[in-house]
């Protein structure tokens, strides 16, 4: 069952397919949970281990079309002060000017501007992603994971998502070099999501 569809360079349209009902029924306005959703990252420290983190607060919808799934996409909130890496150290650096400036740039946002399907749950979504005030397009490989109805009677889908980004082009270029070569910070940066919303009510 597909969510975005993929634009046709055939020179002669095909013929229009069913609709899926299972898939039309998806059409609507989602509002990300947070209480069950997770946006992470990875980044390489002294070139010899990884540290992970994770933005604890966010704020999001979906839209999705499933009658003309090209038509769908999203559009998430992150408040860069929720930063949470297990150092309160690390977090106050990073939320500092050294990193985001948070205090100047409290947001970093995602607005997206195309989807496509990659062949069964698997598609891929680019957008405009905006930190400390600079904004570049970014994709995010997607697996939707379904759609189920939970016990409170509220309509979810689900999706998990990754994507690397470099640091260094969004402003984000602090570093210290290491004694023994390489830098203390990785450039590369990669990004997780999972992601469950629930359907807006009509």
């Amino acid at each position: 069952m597909g969510l975005f569809s993929r634009t046709s360079t055939a020179t002669v349209p095909a013929p229009a397919a069913a609709v899926d009902p299972a898939l039309a029924a998806l059409t609507g306005t989602y509002t990300i949970d947070p209480s069950h959703s997770g946006i992470g990252f990875t980044a390489r420290h002294a070139m010899v281990t990884n540290v992970r983190g994770a933005f604890t607060e966010y704020e999001g919808t979906l839209e999705l079309d499933g009658t003309d799934p090209a038509a769908s996409g999203a559009s998430i909130d992150v408040t860069i002060a929720s930063i949470d890496t297990g150092s309160a150290d690390r977090d106050a650096h990073l939320r500092s000017a050294d990193f985001f400036d948070a205090e100047q740039f409290p947001l970093m946002t995602f607005r997206s501007t195309a989807a496509e399907a990659l062949g069964g749950a698997d598609y891929r979504i680019t957008g405009d992603l905006t930190i400390k005030g600079v904004t570049k397009p970014i994709s995010i490989d997607l697996e939707f994971n379904g759609a189920a109805k939970d016990p409170f009677g509220n309509e979810r889908v689900g999706f998990e998502g990754k994507a690397e980004l470099l640091r260094s082009e969004w402003g984000l270029t602090w570093n210290a070099a290491l004694e023994t070569g390489g830098v203390l910070v990785s450039d590369k940066i990669k990004l997780t999501f999972e992601i469950s919303a629930i359907k807006n009510a009509q």
